[in-house]
């Protein structure tokens, strides 16, 4: 029997605790901390007598020289037939010190280290399974609420969705999101912001989003990164890839990069793509 397995990993104090507890909430059966070389005889278990076919297992670095191991449970679990996917969860080193700093307790690797030298040697030890994960959530920028929205988003009755879509809206000079897999500058068009009327409005406005499409680049970008979602799509779902997050970002995310997001989501939407739209920097203006 087919059983989904989803492995919650990634930075300590990236928000894992949140995350299992949507997961629980969406109907997923959650062991938290497990030893990796347990893990394929845990799934064997808790599979009998077919009671549980959601299953979330917690792993990071508290499992010490374990945690080497986790890739070889990985593929095992995959040899085995079961429906393996990675969740990492991130966030910027500063906005790590900054959790740690302020619930006061010590990161699992700081020894007699600082936080900013244990964070960065997570994330050293990390590099390769944060490469290899299936869908990646920054939680910088999200609080508790927006974190679980997320994971009931991509988690929650999954079974029946091929392609889960992140459309993203960023600004430039707040950095390209980390957690994004396609990203595409829309700075090649005009830009609202001169214009004295709509500066202060942003691509919500019907006003913007109809001086942003009525260029003719808009809708040519529009048709063609439609197309070219739908022709990777399928090379996704054969990679065990269902969750993608596509950035598009301009100067500082609030007129050009959210129009294009929220015509480009539709665009998706009627091929079959299940879309959730992101406006990452709006209103940080």
């Amino acid at each position: 029997m087919t059983i989904s397995v989803v492995l919650v990993t990634g930075m300590s104090g990236a928000g894992r605790s949140t995350a299992t507890r949507a997961l629980e909430d969406v109907g997923w059966f959650v062991v938290d901390n497990l030893p990796p070389t347990l893990m394929s005889q845990t799934v064997e278990l808790l599979s009998q007598p077919s009671t549980n076919t959601k299953i979330a297992l917690v792993a990071d670095v508290r499992g010490g020289k374990l945690f080497d191991e986790l890739q070889a449970s990985i593929d095992e679990l995959k040899s085995a037939g079961h429906d393996v996917r990675v969740l990492f969860l991130e966030a910027g080193n500063e906005v790590l010190v900054r959790r740690y700093e302020s619930s006061r307790r010590p990161h699992p690797l700081q020894k007699n280290d600082n936080i900013l030298a244990a964070v960065e040697r997570e994330r050293a030890l990390l590099g390769d399974l944060r490469g290899d994960a299936d869908l990646i959530i920054d939680t910088s920028n999200l609080n508790v609420h927006d974190l679980r929205r997320a994971i009931e988003d991509a988690f929650d009755d999954e079974e029946n969705v091929a392609l889960r879509a992140t459309i993203m809206s960023f600004g430039f000079k707040y950095g390209i999101p980390v957690d994004a897999d396609m990203v595409a500058d829309m700075r090649f068009l005009p830009n609202p912001h001169w214009n004295d009327e709509m500066r202060e409005q942003t691509g919500l406005n019907e006003a913007v989003n109809d001086f942003v499409l009525g260029h003719k680049e808009a809708q040519e970008f529009l048709d063609h990164y439609a197309q070219l979602v739908s022709i990777v799509e399928d090379g996704y779902i054969r990679e065990g890839k269902r969750f993608v997050t596509i950035a598009l970002g301009c100067t500082g995310g609030k007129h050009r990069s959210v129009a294009m997001v929220e015509n480009l989501a539709a665009r998706l939407a009627k091929i079959g793509v299940e879309v959730r739209i992101q406006h990452r920097d709006l209103g940080r203006e």
